[in-house]
């Protein structure tokens, strides 16, 4: 049986999966931003409110994705209250030591995990914002939600390690053949321009708590 639940979970991870909140999706399909927000899914009497077919048909198109991709995002162990570890670092630590392999997943000492709902991408990893470099997009404490095996698009904010060992953390302006452009997340920050070529790879943030 289709569960009330179940349908605003989709939503939730639909908008996590392309790294937004539910306000950000609601926008990206051109609705209220208010529209998937908590307090909407009650009435002020308590009777539960189910989103409506439009709303849903306009975020999958917003997003790309299928109808058979929601359901799936309606299950699994998310479903009963479970988490799953996933590895965690801070974004210092990350920065300065050789913590990935070569592809960009977790490697090495230094890691330790936290619980994170459902975690439906086995590549995730956790990032701890510490310090005041990312302001005011991130502040310390913020979690960040990695992967390096989902697609990045133009606007994605990324990790990304140069085949020098610098690790970046930016959005994703342009990328050609060429060069790989990238906007600072701080306004006294410096935007960057890298060749492919030096790029060793780059993940992409899926979900932030804030």
């Amino acid at each position: 049986m289709l569960r009330h639940a179940d349908v605003w979970r989709a939503i939730d991870r639909l908008a996590a999966k392309h790294g937004m909140t539910a306000s950000g999706l609601a926008r990206a399909a051109g609705l209220d931003a208010t529209t998937f927000n908590k307090s909407k899914r009650k009435s002020r009497e308590g009777k539960l409110r189910w989103p409506n077919t439009d709303s849903i048909a306009r975020v999958l198109e917003a997003t790309g994705e299928s109808v058979n991709v929601f359901v799936g995002l309606m299950g699994n162990s998310a479903a009963n209250g479970e988490k799953r570890r996933v590895p965690a670092i801070s974004f210092v630590e990350a920065a300065r030591g050789n913590h990935f392999d070569e592809a960009g997943y977790p490697s090495g000492r230094g890691w330790d995990e936290i619980e994170f709902p459902g975690a439906p991408d086995p590549a995730m990893y956790a990032l701890r914002v510490t310090g005041n470099s990312l302001e005011p997009t991130y502040r310390q404490g913020d979690i960040l939600i990695m992967s390096p095996a989902a697609p990045i698009r133009r606007g994605d904010r990324i990790l990304l390690r140069t085949r020098k060992g610098e690790v970046i953390l930016k959005e994703l302006l342009r990328r050609t053949a060429r060069r790989v452009e990238l906007r600072s997340l701080n306004p006294s920050g410096s935007d960057r321009a890298v060749a492919p070529d030096d790029i060793r790879w780059m993940a992409r943030i899926l979900w932030a708590s804030q």
